[in-house]
């Protein structure tokens, strides 16, 4: 039974999109995924599933579209494609914690780089389905803005490094 982590966009960041992790939790195991786990309020799931990455990515939206009453966008990955993520950071000497990946359903558009605005000291890259962006001066400050990663959600490479493991794990 392969392993997986669910990415949650835009809940529990600056108040928005208010959901208590064991209320994550519950449903992960209501569409019968094993060795549920979550892992900080940012919407970050970790388990097993007798599903495609497809239908784990659909079942969590429907719930969730339940739950909040609006759509909330799920990215999902293997265990093996965080791993990817992870060592696939192009930026390693970069602080991880000012070093992130946004994540996507689809790879970037060939345009991704062209269509940046307002960059800075930030340095980006493309990934298979991420976009990696190293912040010089810490994301706070940054008016980076990345058009092609509105529809994805960023995790730093902390967090990645955390769920990787977890996920190697489950």
């Amino acid at each position: 039974m392969p392993n997986f982590v669910a990415l949650l966009r835009a809940v529990n960041v600056g108040g928005t999109g208010r959901l208590p992790m064991a209320e994550l939790k519950a449903m992960c195991l209501a569409e019968g995924f094993e060795r549920v786990r979550t892992y900080i309020a940012s919407g970050n799931a970790v388990f097993s599933a007798h599903k495609s990455e497809v239908q784990v990515k659909l079942a969590l939206e429907r719930r969730l579209k339940s739950y909040a009453g609006r759509p909330v966008g799920v990215i999902v990955r293997t265990a093996k494609e965080i791993a990817d993520v992870l060592s696939g950071n192009p930026f390693p000497a970069a602080p991880p914690n000012l070093t992130c990946a946004i994540f996507l359903d689809e790879p970037p558009p060939a345009d991704t780089l062209d269509t940046v605005r307002h960059r800075t000291v930030e340095e980006i890259r493309l990934g298979k389905r991420e976009i990696y962006v190293a912040y010089g001066a810490g994301m706070g400050r940054s008016k980076l803005q990345i058009p092609a990663g509105a529809a994805g959600t960023a995790r730093n490479i902390n967090t990645i490094a955390k769920l990787a493991d977890l996920a190697a794990r489950a």
